[in-house]
């Protein structure tokens, strides 16, 4: 069976959030993005389609109504609310936060559908620090975790996220640790933001620390000896990819120094997993990283796999 076509969602309001002069998230992370996919002709591969706002009951699967209301209403004329130290909000981040959020709804339908095989969200903000009360660490809304949520309630029995950002999708684990249909594969620098300690308690959390300047070999044995064997054991009928690339070597705000090969092979390996068991099945939501040209690449060498299938 041959996969079905691959789309790229994405919305004019993600470019409009921007937090302070110089902050890492910066819309400029996107519009490099999108010159490296014209200029690797991987645009022409790309359906592409225009985010829809998530709905209120798409969020409050994933999040208490308080935390819900607080971004919607938080909507300055001028100038920046800060929810913490790092997070700001300016005129147009609840705007941006609903669509990213929505990018999520609409590729689970995609799928589902099976009128798509591979949707990537290149979407901002992003959102797997976002936890059931609160925005933090850049994020305001879970996009992983309302795509998982959507996915459970059109009723797939078993939803795997895999998150490979360099920082540990602490709102996703918040999210889902109690959740028997859900099985969280992450791979992470440790310590570093949000200085996650685990939870042995969580059997469907599939946790992988790395150290600082581990490299490929540590992060691809991640994979290979944890996350796969995890994945054929849970069986999950989708899979959700938190797809972070602030574990490339020249990211400033990382240290596991990996390479573009490295997301190369990566899409490979979930591309694989994905044919075989899950129908080609997978929704990629754009997570961390922070040097604008390094994204780019890494963005293009994880979607390429799924492109050449």
């Amino acid at each position: 069976m041959s996969a079905p076509p691959s789309y790229w969602l994405s919305h004019p309001s993600s470019r409009l959030h921007r937090m302070e002069e110089g902050h890492p998230e910066c819309p400029e992370r996107l519009a490099a993005i999108e010159d490296r996919l014209l200029a690797g002709g991987l645009d022409f591969f790309l359906r592409r389609l225009d985010a829809p706002e998530a709905p209120v009951e798409a969020l409050l699967r994933v999040h208490e109504a308080d935390h819900v209301e607080s971004v919607l209403r938080t909507r300055p004329a001028e100038g920046l609310v800060h929810v913490d130290p790092d997070t700001a909000m300016n005129a147009h981040t609840a705007d941006a936060a609903l669509h990213a959020a929505g990018a999520g709804v609409l590729a689970v339908e995609l799928v589902l559908s099976c009128r798509a095989g591979f949707v990537f969200c290149g979407v901002r903000p992003p959102g797997h620090h976002a936890e059931r009360h609160r925005a933090m660490g850049f994020c305001f809304f879970n996009n992983i975790a309302v795509a998982a949520a959507e996915a459970l309630a059109r009723g797939i029995g078993r939803v795997a996220v895999l998150d490979f950002d360099v920082h540990y999708g602490n709102g996703t684990a918040d999210i889902f640790r109690a959740e028997p249909r859900v099985l969280l594969c992450s791979t992470y620098q440790h310590p570093l933001y949000p200085d996650w300690a685990g939870d042995p308690d969580a059997p469907g959390l599939v946790d992988v620390p790395l150290a600082q300047g581990d490299g490929s070999v540590a992060y691809r044995a991640a994979i290979s000896e944890h996350w796969l064997p995890a994945l054929q054991e849970f069986a999950p009928e989708l899979l959700l990819v938190s797809a972070g690339f602030d574990a490339h070597i020249r990211d400033p705000l990382g240290g596991l120094r990996l390479s573009d090969e490295d997301f190369y092979w990566t899409g490979q390996q979930i591309r694989d997993f994905a044919a075989e068991h899950c129908e080609h099945r997978v929704i990629a939501m754009l997570e961390g990283g922070y040097e604008p040209h390094a994204l780019a690449r890494c963005v293009e060498a994880f979607v390429r796999p799924f492109v050449d299938a």
